[in-house]
């Protein structure tokens, strides 16, 4: 097969739904052609091009097209829009992993008009929630029930997205729940205890709790930082606090609340780590947190999973069917810092428990998440779409 996938942007910065493309693509890439159409957003260097940048990795090739205007995070590319408009026709499918950007609405325009089968992936983002809710609501009435109807299939991560879907109208015979997966080859040869401190300077006795992602309000970040600071006043810990992650708008805010809560010697803020940088953070953390106000999905528990780390995390949307409460980690009551400060306490003074849930993990990892079964599961949906699209014909 000749297969599109098309994402907004491409960038490590970007978090869940790029690892998801990178890692989705390199497997594809064993035994199809594969092509990943993006923006340049969040990569200036190529916006100094002016034209579109081709690189291959891992089989793949990725092509990033120059943005001429940003409005809202909508990346207008007129090089894209032409590319679509060439090229689009000599895919056999198209996997769109966005909902509301520019390219999905090109897409969809000449899908159409070429007859070429996509498939669409939201990775969360129907509900109209925490921001810009008016103009998601335009832009839905406008473009977005559109892509969502002349789809052939639509992608879930959970069930609860999958009843997001519902919830607008798409039939259960178009939605397919795949979930992420995870490459577990790049966790083969992980660093060694200690090596994530030595570099920061601390001390190789001390507890770090770890919380990496993006730097933004919807996270829970700052009630992250409450049930810290309670939980250092009442047990007199030593544990340090790592915020590890890009920042999404959010890093002043953290800054002042850390200085308000004088957690300043308590508090680690690394930016954004990647590769070995961000698996000596794992490696060294005695339990990860994901303290989020709504998560779709959550790739970093995953990956804590491969280090063989507990996870702590809130109960929201479908949270509670990728932490297992009490087995793989343990859940708390989204919004809730002294349930969360609870958590934290347990998992600190239990630390053979915390080590078995982290083994726990490690095996629902492999038997629930690992890239290959997921990859396998997309072909063999690309692959139905196919057919069923020759059937019609």
């Amino acid at each position: 097969m000749r297969i599109l996938e098309v994402v907004p942007v491409f960038s490590a910065s970007f978090g869940g739904p790029v690892t998801a493309v990178r890692s989705i693509s390199k497997e594809l890439a064993r035994n199809n052609e594969v092509t990943i159409y993006t923006t340049s957003a969040l990569d200036q260097r190529r916006d100094l091009k002016n034209r579109p940048f081709k690189i291959r990795s891992e089989g793949y090739q990725v092509v990033y097209f120059p943005r001429i205007l940003t409005i809202s995070g909508f990346n207008i590319s007129p090089s894209m829009a032409q590319a679509i408009r060439e090229e689009l026709n000599e895919y056999d499918i198209v996997h769109l992993h966005s909902f509301r950007h520019f390219q999905d609405i090109i897409v969809h325009r000449y899908a159409r008009e070429y007859d070429v089968p996509y498939v669409l992936q939201t990775h969360g983002s129907v509900p109209r929630i925490v921001a810009k809710q008016r103009l998601k609501w335009l832009y839905d009435k406008f473009f977005g029930y559109k892509l969502l109807r002349d789809s052939s299939k639509v992608v879930a991560l959970t069930r609860t997205e999958a009843q997001q879907y519902r919830n607008v109208g798409v039939p259960d015979k178009k939605i397919s729940i795949i979930p992420n997966g995870v490459d577990l080859s790049a966790y083969a040869d992980l660093p060694q205890n200690g090596d994530f401190k030595a570099k920061y300077g601390i001390s190789r006795d001390r507890t770090i709790i770890l919380y990496l992602g993006r730097l933004h309000r919807i996270k829970g970040i700052d009630l992250l930082l409450a049930a810290y600071k309670k939980l250092v006043e009442e047990m007199r810990t030593n544990a340090l606090l790592v915020i590890a992650g890009p920042d999404d708008g959010y890093l002043n805010t953290l800054k002042s609340l850390i200085n308000q809560l004088k957690l300043e010697h308590n508090v680690l803020l690394t930016g954004p780590l990647y590769d070995r940088n961000k698996l000596e953070a794992y490696v060294d953390a005695e339990v990860y947190i994901l303290p989020s106000r709504y998560e779709i999905f959550g790739n970093t528990i995953l990956e804590a999973y491969a280090c063989s780390k507990p996870v702590i995390a809130s109960d929201v949307q479908s949270i509670s069917d990728i932490v297992l409460n009490g087995k793989t980690g343990l859940l708390f009551k989204a919004g809730d810092v002294q349930e969360l400060v609870r958590t934290l306490a347990f998992v600190i003074t239990h630390p053979e428990e915390a080590g078995k849930m982290g083994r726990e993990g490690h095996e629902f990892l492999k038997d629930t998440f690992l890239i290959e079964n997921i990859s396998r599961s997309l072909e063999t949906l690309y692959q139905e779409v196919l057919e069923e699209r020759r059937v019609i014909r």
